[in-house]
């Protein structure tokens, strides 16, 4: 049975392959073994502490089959980005050229260098390995993030954001990089997003111009991918966009990739979840039953799975398969939410 679950230091040898699989563009997980084993490290260590309020510490979770404890793929939340360095994005604005005299009046999009998202928790650092795509992973990692955010509200901010990762060509080239970045910095593309994922991308930001930039100066190229996002993003930009979270025309400052935001009440599945009490039951469920995410209510030892449930209004009945996948005991607590109809494809 496929589950999410927070990561432990057993898993350090699959994040490295992730962060090798990943390729460019996929700056939060660089290929960085220290960094990596940090990252590991901070996880584990703050999800087993009592927590108020956000901090600047990302939150790890991988997809596994429960039976074989295989690891599928990845995904993180960062409780609140920017407290720790300043957390960069360009901001598309106008700005209007017009003299009366003359009869002239000219708007120009405009990218504008700002901290507006600052303190805001972000969705991350989601990959599903190649081979278990189409399995319906990949909306599983997603989605289980939302029902650990309902269950821990304390933790995040009251804001969500989730940069979607830029376009690059065939090359691991990025046009917009190549239009704007690449003239105030001597070095590819690749190397400045390694940089970005160590953790310097304040280092580069701080050398990126401060004034507005002027769209319609830029390459038309580096133009046409502005909020524009890798192809193998498309998938996690739909889900996001179906649970309500919205383009608000802030990019990445390196790939141009788009920027998606939502309050916690706004997001479909934090909205509509519950807790009711778990029945183990081995009575069989319709096999029309709806599909429903479920978790346990803990933290260090969240769990969660989707599954073909029929829920009463205060209990659900699990078969004794899906609590052990849980890891709850009748009369737990757990947390549920319906899926869309076309989720578990």
């Amino acid at each position: 049975m496929l589950r999410v679950r927070p990561i432990t230091a057993a898993d350090g040898d699959l994040l490295k392959t992730i962060a090798v699989e990943s390729g460019t563009g996929f700056t939060s997980l660089p290929d960085d073994e220290a960094l990596l084993e940090h990252k590991i490290e901070q996880s584990v260590s703050h999800l087993a502490r009592e927590v108020d309020t956000p901090s600047p510490v990302t939150y790890l979770f991988v997809l596994e089959e429960s039976d074989t404890g295989e690891v599928m793929g990845t995904c993180g939340i960062t409780s609140a980005v920017g407290l720790d360095a300043p957390w960069y994005h360009y901001h598309i604005g106008t700005i209007v050229h017009a003299s009366h005299q003359l009869g002239i009046y000219n708007e120009f999009r405009t990218l504008y260098l700002c901290n507006d998202y600052t303190g805001s928790s972000e969705l991350c650092s989601l990959y599903l390995r190649p081979a278990f795509r189409g399995s319906g992973g990949g909306g599983l990692l997603s989605r289980a993030r939302f029902l650990f955010m309902a269950e821990h509200r304390r933790r995040f901010a009251d804001r969500i954001i989730a940069e979607m990762r830029g376009f690059t060509d065939q090359h691991d080239s990025n046009p917009f990089w190549e239009g704007l970045g690449q003239h105030f910095f001597s070095m590819h593309y690749q190397q400045a997003d390694f940089l970005t994922g160590s953790g310097n991308k304040v280092v580069i930001a701080e050398l990126m111009p401060k004034h507005p930039i002027y769209i319609h100066l830029l390459p038309p190229e580096a133009q046409a991918i502005i909020g524009q996002v890798h192809p193998n993003t498309e998938p996690a930009c739909r889900l996001l966009s179906a649970q309500g979270f919205r383009f608000e025309n802030y990019v990445d400052i390196f790939d141009a990739g788009p920027t998606l935001a939502a309050r916690p009440d706004e997001v479909d599945a934090i909205r509509r979840s519950r807790r009711v009490e778990a029945v183990i039951d081995t009575t069989p469920v319709a096999e029309d039953a709806r599909l429903y995410l479920v978790s346990n209510t803990g933290c260090s030892d969240f769990r969660c799975v989707q599954a073909r449930l029929q829920p009463t209004l205060n209990r659900v009945r699990l078969t004794p398969a899906l609590a052990a996948a849980l890891e709850v005991d009748n009369g737990d607590p757990v947390r549920l939410v319906s899926l869309p109809t076309a989720a578990g494809s």
